[in-house]
Protein backbone atom coordinates (compact mmCIF):
# COMPACT_ATOMS: atom_id res chain seq x y z
CA UNK A 1 0.00 0.00 0.00
CA UNK A 2 1.58 3.60 -0.91
CA UNK A 3 1.92 6.28 1.59
CA UNK A 4 -1.05 8.08 2.56
CA UNK A 5 -0.54 11.80 2.45
CA UNK A 6 -2.69 12.69 6.17
CA UNK A 7 -0.50 9.60 7.77
CA UNK A 8 2.88 10.05 6.32
CA UNK A 9 5.02 11.02 10.24
CA UNK A 10 5.52 8.03 12.44
CA UNK A 11 4.23 4.69 10.37
CA UNK A 12 6.58 2.84 8.24
CA UNK A 13 5.37 3.00 5.04
CA UNK A 14 5.93 0.98 2.02
CA UNK A 15 6.40 2.70 -2.01
CA UNK A 16 3.63 2.82 -4.48
CA UNK A 17 2.77 -1.13 -6.12
CA UNK A 18 3.69 -0.52 -9.44
CA UNK A 19 7.39 0.85 -7.96
CA UNK A 20 8.50 -2.56 -9.21
CA UNK A 21 7.93 -1.27 -13.07
CA UNK A 22 9.82 1.89 -12.77
CA UNK A 23 12.80 0.38 -10.74
CA UNK A 24 13.21 -2.34 -13.78
CA UNK A 25 12.17 0.47 -16.52
CA UNK A 26 15.73 1.69 -14.80
CA UNK A 27 17.95 -0.77 -14.51
CA UNK A 28 17.05 -2.13 -18.29
CA UNK A 29 18.05 1.70 -18.96
CA UNK A 30 21.26 1.01 -17.68
CA UNK A 31 22.33 -2.41 -18.76
CA UNK A 32 21.26 -1.68 -22.18
CA UNK A 33 24.24 -1.46 -24.21
CA UNK A 34 25.10 -5.11 -22.85
CA UNK A 35 21.72 -6.12 -23.18
CA UNK A 36 21.37 -5.21 -27.13
CA UNK A 37 24.93 -6.54 -27.56
CA UNK A 38 23.60 -10.45 -26.22
CA UNK A 39 20.60 -9.25 -28.57
CA UNK A 40 22.79 -8.61 -31.93
CA UNK A 41 25.05 -12.29 -31.06
CA UNK A 42 22.17 -14.11 -30.39
CA UNK A 43 20.84 -13.06 -34.31
CA UNK A 44 24.11 -14.88 -35.04
CA UNK A 45 22.82 -18.20 -35.06
CA UNK A 46 23.36 -18.40 -31.73
CA UNK A 47 20.25 -19.36 -29.94
CA UNK A 48 21.95 -19.41 -26.49
CA UNK A 49 23.16 -16.20 -26.37
CA UNK A 50 19.26 -14.78 -26.52
CA UNK A 51 18.90 -17.57 -23.77
CA UNK A 52 21.18 -15.32 -21.24
CA UNK A 53 19.53 -11.71 -22.51
CA UNK A 54 16.44 -13.78 -21.38
CA UNK A 55 17.52 -14.51 -17.92
CA UNK A 56 19.28 -11.20 -17.30
CA UNK A 57 15.74 -9.17 -17.81
CA UNK A 58 14.49 -12.38 -15.62
CA UNK A 59 17.09 -11.21 -13.44
CA UNK A 60 16.64 -7.60 -12.88
CA UNK A 61 12.54 -8.25 -12.93
CA UNK A 62 13.12 -10.33 -9.66
CA UNK A 63 15.34 -7.57 -8.61
CA UNK A 64 13.20 -5.01 -8.86
CA UNK A 65 10.07 -7.20 -7.18
CA UNK A 66 12.62 -7.62 -4.04
CA UNK A 67 13.23 -4.40 -3.86
CA UNK A 68 9.98 -3.50 -3.47
CA UNK A 69 8.92 -5.46 -1.04
CA UNK A 70 11.79 -4.80 1.63
CA UNK A 71 12.02 -1.09 0.72
CA UNK A 72 10.14 0.73 3.92
CA UNK A 73 10.69 4.21 4.80
CA UNK A 74 9.14 6.32 8.02
CA UNK A 75 9.36 10.02 9.33
CA UNK A 76 11.12 10.30 12.59
CA UNK A 77 11.31 13.19 14.70
CA UNK A 78 14.34 14.54 13.20
CA UNK A 79 14.84 12.43 10.40
CA UNK A 80 13.87 10.23 7.07
CA UNK A 81 14.79 6.60 8.01
CA UNK A 82 15.16 4.01 5.45
CA UNK A 83 15.10 0.31 5.61
CA UNK A 84 15.79 -1.69 2.45
CA UNK A 85 17.85 -5.14 1.46
CA UNK A 86 17.10 -8.64 2.08
CA UNK A 87 20.95 -10.40 2.23
CA UNK A 88 21.95 -7.58 3.17
CA UNK A 89 19.91 -5.17 5.81
CA UNK A 90 20.40 -1.09 5.13
CA UNK A 91 19.19 1.09 7.67
CA UNK A 92 19.59 4.29 6.40
CA UNK A 93 19.15 7.78 8.67
CA UNK A 94 19.01 11.02 6.66
CA UNK A 95 18.96 13.86 8.92
CA UNK A 96 16.39 16.96 7.90
CA UNK A 97 19.20 19.26 8.64
CA UNK A 98 21.17 17.52 6.16
CA UNK A 99 18.61 17.71 2.97
CA UNK A 100 19.36 20.55 0.89
CA UNK A 101 17.17 19.74 -2.00
CA UNK A 102 13.94 17.89 -2.60
CA UNK A 103 13.22 17.46 -6.17
CA UNK A 104 9.47 15.27 -7.93
CA UNK A 105 10.58 13.98 -11.26
CA UNK A 106 7.73 13.34 -13.42
CA UNK A 107 8.17 11.50 -17.14
CA UNK A 108 5.35 11.12 -19.34
CA UNK A 109 5.06 7.20 -17.57
CA UNK A 110 5.09 8.89 -14.27
CA UNK A 111 2.20 11.50 -15.36
CA UNK A 112 0.12 8.38 -16.93
CA UNK A 113 0.30 5.93 -13.76
CA UNK A 114 -0.37 9.36 -11.13
CA UNK A 115 3.06 8.69 -9.47
CA UNK A 116 6.08 10.74 -9.09
CA UNK A 117 9.80 10.15 -7.86
CA UNK A 118 11.13 11.65 -4.94
CA UNK A 119 14.93 12.81 -4.87
CA UNK A 120 16.60 13.99 -1.78
CA UNK A 121 20.09 16.02 -2.35
CA UNK A 122 22.47 16.71 0.29
CA UNK A 123 25.79 19.04 0.49
CA UNK A 124 28.35 17.29 -1.56
CA UNK A 125 26.85 14.15 -2.53
CA UNK A 126 27.81 12.11 -5.12
CA UNK A 127 24.71 10.21 -5.51
CA UNK A 128 21.09 11.66 -3.99
CA UNK A 129 20.75 10.69 0.11
CA UNK A 130 17.56 8.91 -0.75
CA UNK A 131 15.45 8.02 -4.33
CA UNK A 132 12.01 7.08 -3.87
CA UNK A 133 10.83 5.31 -6.83
CA UNK A 134 7.47 5.42 -7.18
CA UNK A 135 5.12 7.55 -4.36
CA UNK A 136 1.51 8.31 -5.60
CA UNK A 137 1.28 12.14 -7.37
CA UNK A 138 -0.42 13.53 -3.94
CA UNK A 139 1.71 11.38 -1.30
CA UNK A 140 4.79 12.34 -3.00
CA UNK A 141 3.68 16.10 -2.91
CA UNK A 142 2.60 15.35 0.66
CA UNK A 143 5.98 14.01 1.71
CA UNK A 144 7.79 17.02 0.05
CA UNK A 145 6.01 19.69 1.89
CA UNK A 146 6.72 17.91 5.11
CA UNK A 147 10.21 17.28 4.50
CA UNK A 148 10.43 21.14 3.60
CA UNK A 149 8.95 22.03 6.59
CA UNK A 150 11.04 19.19 9.10
CA UNK A 151 14.19 20.41 7.56
CA UNK A 152 13.43 24.45 8.04
CA UNK A 153 12.52 23.15 11.90
CA UNK A 154 15.97 21.18 12.31
CA UNK A 155 17.60 24.36 10.84
CA UNK A 156 16.07 26.91 13.24
CA UNK A 157 14.63 28.74 10.47
CA UNK A 158 11.56 31.39 10.88
CA UNK A 159 8.11 31.12 9.91
CA UNK A 160 7.62 26.56 10.24
CA UNK A 161 3.71 27.03 10.88
CA UNK A 162 2.32 24.05 9.49
CA UNK A 163 0.18 26.27 7.01
CA UNK A 164 0.77 26.51 3.92
CA UNK A 165 3.99 29.31 2.98
CA UNK A 166 3.21 31.98 0.47
CA UNK A 167 4.08 31.74 -2.91
CA UNK A 168 5.77 34.78 -4.87
CA UNK A 169 6.21 34.34 -8.55
CA UNK A 170 9.70 35.59 -9.53
CA UNK A 171 9.79 34.30 -13.17
CA UNK A 172 7.99 32.66 -15.68
CA UNK A 173 9.54 31.53 -19.58
CA UNK A 174 6.81 31.66 -21.96
CA UNK A 175 7.07 29.67 -24.60
CA UNK A 176 8.07 32.54 -27.07
CA UNK A 177 11.12 32.74 -24.79
CA UNK A 178 12.13 29.07 -24.40
CA UNK A 179 12.29 29.44 -28.14
CA UNK A 180 14.63 32.65 -28.14
CA UNK A 181 16.69 30.38 -25.59
CA UNK A 182 17.16 27.72 -28.18
CA UNK A 183 18.54 29.65 -30.60
CA UNK A 184 20.24 31.30 -28.51
CA UNK A 185 21.90 27.85 -27.22
CA UNK A 186 24.19 25.36 -29.04
CA UNK A 187 22.27 22.24 -26.88
CA UNK A 188 21.24 20.90 -30.80
CA UNK A 189 25.24 20.51 -30.89
CA UNK A 190 25.37 17.98 -28.23
CA UNK A 191 22.23 15.88 -29.36
CA UNK A 192 23.79 16.09 -33.12
CA UNK A 193 27.11 14.19 -31.83
CA UNK A 194 25.35 12.08 -29.53
CA UNK A 195 23.17 11.16 -32.50
CA UNK A 196 26.74 10.82 -34.63
CA UNK A 197 28.23 8.31 -31.71
CA UNK A 198 25.43 6.18 -32.11
CA UNK A 199 25.60 5.26 -35.16
CA UNK A 200 29.40 5.33 -35.04
CA UNK A 201 29.38 3.11 -32.38
CA UNK A 202 26.83 0.71 -33.82
CA UNK A 203 28.07 0.36 -37.38
CA UNK A 204 25.39 1.76 -39.21
CA UNK A 205 25.93 3.74 -42.27
CA UNK A 206 22.62 5.62 -41.94
CA UNK A 207 24.38 8.59 -41.25
CA UNK A 208 27.01 8.79 -43.60
CA UNK A 209 24.26 7.97 -46.40
CA UNK A 210 22.68 10.81 -45.33
CA UNK A 211 25.37 13.24 -45.32
CA UNK A 212 26.35 12.20 -48.61
CA UNK A 213 23.09 12.62 -50.01
CA UNK A 214 22.80 16.00 -49.15
CA UNK A 215 25.99 17.26 -49.62
CA UNK A 216 26.07 15.17 -53.10
CA UNK A 217 23.48 17.36 -55.46
CA UNK A 218 25.10 20.70 -54.06
CA UNK A 219 28.83 19.30 -55.52
CA UNK A 220 27.43 17.97 -58.62
CA UNK A 221 25.58 21.18 -59.23
CA UNK A 222 28.90 23.40 -58.22
CA UNK A 223 31.00 21.15 -60.39
CA UNK A 224 28.69 20.94 -63.77
CA UNK A 225 28.45 24.81 -63.30
CA UNK A 226 31.29 26.66 -65.57
CA UNK A 227 31.78 29.59 -63.83
CA UNK A 228 34.51 28.93 -61.62
CA UNK A 229 34.70 28.84 -58.22
CA UNK A 230 31.60 30.96 -57.48
CA UNK A 231 29.23 27.53 -57.08
CA UNK A 232 31.71 26.31 -55.06
CA UNK A 233 31.33 29.25 -52.66
CA UNK A 234 27.50 29.12 -53.33
CA UNK A 235 27.30 25.81 -52.47
CA UNK A 236 29.55 25.68 -48.95
CA UNK A 237 27.58 28.41 -47.82
CA UNK A 238 24.18 26.53 -48.59
CA UNK A 239 25.50 23.68 -46.44
CA UNK A 240 26.67 25.36 -43.62
CA UNK A 241 23.32 27.40 -43.47
CA UNK A 242 21.85 24.46 -43.77
CA UNK A 243 23.72 23.17 -41.24
CA UNK A 244 23.15 26.18 -39.05
CA UNK A 245 19.65 26.03 -39.11
CA UNK A 246 19.62 22.33 -38.75
CA UNK A 247 21.39 23.12 -35.06
CA UNK A 248 19.05 26.03 -34.18
CA UNK A 249 16.17 23.13 -34.57
CA UNK A 250 17.56 21.24 -32.41
CA UNK A 251 18.52 23.98 -29.69
CA UNK A 252 14.79 25.01 -29.97
CA UNK A 253 13.43 20.97 -29.86
CA UNK A 254 15.76 20.47 -26.54
CA UNK A 255 14.94 24.13 -24.89
CA UNK A 256 11.65 23.22 -25.10
CA UNK A 257 11.66 19.48 -23.81
CA UNK A 258 13.65 21.35 -20.90
CA UNK A 259 11.85 24.38 -19.95
CA UNK A 260 8.44 24.34 -21.41
CA UNK A 261 6.47 25.88 -18.61
CA UNK A 262 9.61 27.00 -16.39
CA UNK A 263 8.72 28.96 -13.51
CA UNK A 264 10.71 30.21 -10.61
CA UNK A 265 9.23 30.88 -7.31
CA UNK A 266 9.91 31.88 -3.03
CA UNK A 267 8.07 29.34 -1.65
CA UNK A 268 7.96 30.84 1.76
CA UNK A 269 11.92 31.33 2.08
CA UNK A 270 12.66 28.74 -0.30
CA UNK A 271 13.38 28.90 -4.36
CA UNK A 272 11.64 26.13 -6.07
CA UNK A 273 11.65 25.68 -10.21
CA UNK A 274 9.34 24.04 -11.97
CA UNK A 275 9.60 22.81 -15.90
CA UNK A 276 9.85 20.35 -18.53
CA UNK A 277 7.38 19.37 -21.64
CA UNK A 278 7.50 15.26 -21.70
CA UNK A 279 9.20 15.09 -18.26
CA UNK A 280 8.26 17.54 -15.64
CA UNK A 281 11.14 18.00 -12.25
CA UNK A 282 10.45 20.59 -9.82
CA UNK A 283 13.24 21.27 -7.26
CA UNK A 284 13.67 23.65 -4.45
CA UNK A 285 15.93 24.33 -1.79
CA UNK A 286 16.87 27.48 0.66
CA UNK A 287 18.54 30.45 -1.20
CA UNK A 288 21.46 30.09 1.54
CA UNK A 289 22.69 26.58 -0.43
CA UNK A 290 23.35 28.65 -3.38
CA UNK A 291 27.60 28.63 -3.39
CA UNK A 292 28.53 30.49 -6.58
CA UNK A 293 26.44 32.67 -9.28
CA UNK A 294 27.28 32.13 -13.24
CA UNK A 295 25.66 35.25 -15.21
CA UNK A 296 26.48 34.66 -18.55
CA UNK A 297 25.62 37.22 -22.02
CA UNK A 298 26.92 35.95 -25.58
CA UNK A 299 26.91 37.83 -28.22
CA UNK A 300 23.69 36.27 -29.47
CA UNK A 301 22.57 36.86 -25.86
CA UNK A 302 23.19 40.46 -26.65
CA UNK A 303 21.40 40.30 -29.87
CA UNK A 304 17.75 39.40 -28.23
CA UNK A 305 19.01 41.52 -25.25
CA UNK A 306 18.51 38.38 -22.72
CA UNK A 307 21.08 37.21 -20.14
CA UNK A 308 21.25 33.54 -18.27
CA UNK A 309 21.91 33.05 -14.47
CA UNK A 310 23.20 29.71 -12.99
CA UNK A 311 24.18 28.70 -9.95
CA UNK A 312 26.25 26.34 -7.68
CA UNK A 313 24.53 24.52 -4.66
CA UNK A 314 26.32 22.10 -2.29
CA UNK A 315 24.79 19.27 -4.28
CA UNK A 316 27.33 17.53 -6.78
CA UNK A 317 25.92 17.39 -10.30
CA UNK A 318 25.54 14.01 -11.02
CA UNK A 319 24.19 14.17 -14.50
CA UNK A 320 20.75 12.35 -14.89
CA UNK A 321 18.39 13.85 -12.36
CA UNK A 322 21.13 15.67 -10.81
CA UNK A 323 20.94 19.07 -9.55
CA UNK A 324 17.96 20.84 -10.98
CA UNK A 325 18.19 24.66 -9.15
CA UNK A 326 21.47 25.18 -11.44
CA UNK A 327 19.48 26.63 -13.88
CA UNK A 328 17.97 29.61 -11.80
CA UNK A 329 17.13 31.93 -14.94
CA UNK A 330 17.39 30.17 -18.45
CA UNK A 331 16.68 33.07 -19.92
CA UNK A 332 15.45 36.92 -18.71
CA UNK A 333 16.35 39.95 -19.44
CA UNK A 334 19.40 41.83 -18.22
CA UNK A 335 16.50 44.21 -15.34
CA UNK A 336 15.13 40.56 -14.24
CA UNK A 337 18.50 39.30 -14.03
CA UNK A 338 20.14 42.34 -12.03
CA UNK A 339 16.82 41.94 -9.84
CA UNK A 340 17.51 38.53 -8.88
CA UNK A 341 20.78 38.71 -7.92
CA UNK A 342 20.21 41.70 -5.91
CA UNK A 343 17.46 39.84 -3.79
CA UNK A 344 19.68 36.56 -3.41
CA UNK A 345 22.87 38.96 -2.55
CA UNK A 346 21.19 41.94 -0.82
CA UNK A 347 24.52 42.86 0.91
CA UNK A 348 26.65 42.99 -1.87
CA UNK A 349 25.55 45.81 -3.74
CA UNK A 350 25.17 43.97 -7.14
CA UNK A 351 26.37 45.30 -10.32
CA UNK A 352 27.65 48.27 -8.42
CA UNK A 353 30.74 46.78 -7.30
CA UNK A 354 34.39 48.50 -6.71
CA UNK A 355 35.62 46.58 -9.51
CA UNK A 356 39.42 47.11 -10.98
CA UNK A 357 41.12 46.57 -13.91
CA UNK A 358 44.11 43.61 -14.39
CA UNK A 359 47.55 43.54 -14.43
CA UNK A 360 48.41 46.36 -17.42
CA UNK A 361 50.62 43.75 -19.21
CA UNK A 362 48.21 41.27 -18.95
CA UNK A 363 46.84 41.53 -22.74
CA UNK A 364 50.79 40.04 -23.85
CA UNK A 365 50.18 37.40 -21.80
CA UNK A 366 46.97 36.84 -23.89
CA UNK A 367 48.42 37.42 -26.71
CA UNK A 368 51.78 35.62 -26.34
CA UNK A 369 50.36 31.43 -26.90
CA UNK A 370 47.67 31.90 -29.47
CA UNK A 371 50.89 33.90 -31.37
CA UNK A 372 53.74 31.72 -30.67
CA UNK A 373 51.62 28.47 -32.06
CA UNK A 374 50.87 30.69 -34.89
CA UNK A 375 53.95 31.35 -35.59
CA UNK A 376 54.36 26.90 -35.38
CA UNK A 377 51.81 26.72 -37.08
CA UNK A 378 52.80 29.07 -40.08
CA UNK A 379 56.49 27.52 -40.06
CA UNK A 380 54.67 23.67 -40.78
CA UNK A 381 52.82 25.04 -43.33
CA UNK A 382 55.37 26.65 -45.35
CA UNK A 383 57.41 23.46 -45.03
CA UNK A 384 54.21 21.15 -46.61
CA UNK A 385 52.85 24.12 -49.05
CA UNK A 386 55.61 26.59 -49.50
CA UNK A 387 54.77 30.03 -49.67
CA UNK A 388 50.65 29.93 -49.32
CA UNK A 389 51.50 28.89 -45.52
CA UNK A 390 52.36 32.40 -44.70
CA UNK A 391 48.79 33.19 -44.93
CA UNK A 392 48.44 31.87 -41.66
CA UNK A 393 49.81 35.14 -40.51
CA UNK A 394 47.28 37.15 -40.74
CA UNK A 395 45.98 35.35 -37.78
CA UNK A 396 48.54 37.72 -35.83
CA UNK A 397 46.17 40.92 -35.92
CA UNK A 398 43.24 39.40 -34.80
CA UNK A 399 44.91 37.66 -32.06
CA UNK A 400 46.54 40.77 -30.93
CA UNK A 401 43.03 42.77 -31.32
CA UNK A 402 41.43 39.66 -29.16
CA UNK A 403 44.01 40.16 -26.32
CA UNK A 404 43.74 43.67 -26.25
CA UNK A 405 39.69 43.52 -26.24
CA UNK A 406 39.98 40.51 -23.48
CA UNK A 407 42.38 42.63 -21.80
CA UNK A 408 39.94 45.22 -21.73
CA UNK A 409 36.97 44.39 -20.64
CA UNK A 410 38.31 41.73 -17.55
CA UNK A 411 37.82 43.27 -14.27
CA UNK A 412 37.48 41.55 -10.53
CA UNK A 413 36.04 43.00 -7.32
CA UNK A 414 36.60 42.04 -3.66
CA UNK A 415 35.23 43.52 -1.00
CA UNK A 416 33.62 42.22 2.45
CA UNK A 417 30.77 40.18 1.36
CA UNK A 418 31.59 39.38 -2.50
CA UNK A 419 34.24 38.06 -4.81
CA UNK A 420 33.19 38.73 -8.69
CA UNK A 421 34.99 38.48 -11.58
CA UNK A 422 34.31 39.58 -14.69
CA UNK A 423 35.72 37.52 -18.60
CA UNK A 424 35.37 37.42 -22.00
CA UNK A 425 34.85 39.94 -24.46
CA UNK A 426 32.15 38.48 -27.22
CA UNK A 427 30.72 36.20 -24.71
CA UNK A 428 30.86 37.81 -20.96
CA UNK A 429 30.69 35.91 -18.08
CA UNK A 430 30.27 37.22 -14.20
CA UNK A 431 31.21 34.62 -12.09
CA UNK A 432 30.81 35.27 -8.42
CA UNK A 433 30.80 33.94 -4.77
CA UNK A 434 29.59 35.47 -0.96
CA UNK A 435 32.61 35.65 1.01
CA UNK A 436 30.71 33.48 3.59
CA UNK A 437 30.53 30.79 0.85
CA UNK A 438 34.36 29.81 -0.08
CA UNK A 439 36.04 27.02 1.45
CA UNK A 440 40.00 27.54 0.40
CA UNK A 441 41.99 30.20 -1.51
CA UNK A 442 45.04 29.01 -3.95
CA UNK A 443 47.41 31.51 -4.98
CA UNK A 444 49.65 29.78 -7.75
CA UNK A 445 52.60 31.27 -10.29
CA UNK A 446 54.05 30.18 -13.03
CA UNK A 447 57.45 30.67 -14.76
CA UNK A 448 55.64 33.59 -17.08
CA UNK A 449 53.86 34.67 -13.92
CA UNK A 450 56.68 35.36 -12.11
CA UNK A 451 59.15 36.89 -15.07
CA UNK A 452 56.21 39.34 -15.72
CA UNK A 453 55.51 40.41 -11.91
CA UNK A 454 51.73 38.10 -11.79
CA UNK A 455 49.84 35.45 -9.68
CA UNK A 456 46.39 33.84 -9.86
CA UNK A 457 44.37 33.75 -7.39
CA UNK A 458 42.02 30.94 -6.91
CA UNK A 459 38.80 30.61 -5.09
CA UNK A 460 37.39 27.18 -4.47
CA UNK A 461 33.69 26.66 -3.63
CA UNK A 462 31.13 23.84 -2.97
CA UNK A 463 29.11 22.22 -6.19
CA UNK A 464 31.30 24.01 -8.71
CA UNK A 465 30.34 23.05 -12.36
CA UNK A 466 32.77 21.73 -14.60
CA UNK A 467 31.49 23.32 -17.63
CA UNK A 468 31.89 26.54 -16.12
CA UNK A 469 34.47 28.96 -15.53
CA UNK A 470 36.62 28.45 -12.20
CA UNK A 471 36.30 31.68 -9.72
CA UNK A 472 39.60 32.53 -10.14
CA UNK A 473 41.37 35.96 -10.67
CA UNK A 474 44.38 35.66 -12.94
CA UNK A 475 47.32 38.07 -13.83
CA UNK A 476 47.01 40.00 -11.22
CA UNK A 477 49.75 42.11 -10.26
CA UNK A 478 51.96 40.08 -7.58
CA UNK A 479 51.60 42.61 -4.19
CA UNK A 480 48.07 43.10 -4.96
CA UNK A 481 47.15 39.10 -5.22
CA UNK A 482 49.26 38.48 -2.26
CA UNK A 483 47.38 41.70 -0.33
CA UNK A 484 43.49 39.48 -1.41
CA UNK A 485 44.81 36.35 -0.50
CA UNK A 486 45.62 37.43 2.75
CA UNK A 487 42.47 39.46 3.48
CA UNK A 488 39.77 37.33 2.35
CA UNK A 489 41.70 34.46 3.88
CA UNK A 490 41.43 35.76 7.27
CA UNK A 491 37.89 36.53 7.27
CA UNK A 492 37.25 32.95 5.83
CA UNK A 493 39.31 31.22 9.07
CA UNK A 494 37.24 33.83 11.17
CA UNK A 495 33.77 32.64 9.33
CA UNK A 496 31.71 29.78 10.07
CA UNK A 497 31.28 27.99 6.76
CA UNK A 498 27.63 28.95 5.21
CA UNK A 499 26.39 25.56 3.59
Amino acid sequence: MTTRSEGLPGDERRLHPLSWLFVLLASLREFAVPLIAVLFLGRRGNDTWELFGLIGVLALTLHAVVQYFTYRFRIDRDALVIRSGVLQRKLRHVPFRRIHDVTLHRNPLHRLFGVAEVRLESAGGHAPEARMRVLRLDDAQALEALLRRRAREAAGEADTAAAPPESELLLALPTAEVIKLGLISNRGMILLAAGFGAFAQSGSSLFGDLAHAVVRPVFDWANGAALGPLPWILGGLTLFLAFALLLRALSVALALLQFHGFVLRDLGGRLQVDGGLLTRVRANAPPHRIQAFCLRESLLHRWFGRRSLRVDTAVVDTGNGGRSLRELAPIATPAVADALIRRLLPRAGWPELPWRPLHPRAWRRMFTAPALLTGLATFAATLRFGADGLWLLLLLPWWWLRARKLAACARYAVDEALVAVHTGWLDRRWRFAEVGKLQALRLTRSPFDRRHGMATLWFDTAGAHPTDPPLCIRYLPEDEARRILAEVGARIAASRLRW
